[in-house]
């Protein structure tokens, strides 16, 4: 699902699921994350990893077929350097990803925000990542205020970023 399709506002979202919050299934994440990429409303399935500093991995996951889904690349919330460029970006875009949250930084602001793919990061850094590190794929991740499970449903715009166990409707 990309901006496209785009289900409904997050705010209609919320107002029409008020109940799944109430319970804990609809969360929406802290307003830290700031927009980049010519997409600035997309949602999808999530796919999760977690890396620290580092990147590895990540060009292999994001040269796999997208199909529509958001990458939720937890960066432990560092901003000692970026886990994102303009080159990943655009391989995302190319590949069929909706777009990606990172809980972390990205760089290349201007070639990002060119790309036809929705980005949320909490800054840049012109600083280029690591190579080497720990990777761990599709776990449960604390970002923003919440926890987002591999396979959930996250929905961002203007408003904010919502995740959801089940795909939801306005």
């Amino acid at each position: 699902m990309g901006s496209e399709k785009f289900p409904a506002p997050v705010a209609d979202l919320c107002d029409a699921n008020a109940s799944l919050i109430l319970t804990g299934e609809l969360r929406i994440l802290d307003p830290v994350f700031q927009p980049y990429g010519q997409c600035r409303s997309f949602s999808g399935r999530v796919v999760t990893m977690r890396v620290l500093e580092h990147n590895a991995g990540l060009r292999a996951l994001l040269e796999a077929p997208g199909e529509g889904r958001v990458l939720l690349l937890d960066g432990g919330g560092s901003k000692r350097c970026a886990l994102i460029g303009g080159t990943l970006a655009e391989v995302a875009r190319r590949s069929g990803w909706a777009g990606a949250v990172v809980n972390g930084c990205v760089r290349d602001v201007d070639d990002v925000n060119g790309c036809a793919i929705g980005v949320r990061a909490l800054a840049s850094n012109p600083r280029k990542p690591g190579k080497r590190g720990a990777t761990e794929m599709h776990v449960d991740v604390d970002v923003g205020g919440a926890v987002v499970r591999d396979g959930e449903w996250l929905y961002t715009d203007s408003d904010g970023i919502i995740v959801c166990d089940r795909e939801i409707y306005g």
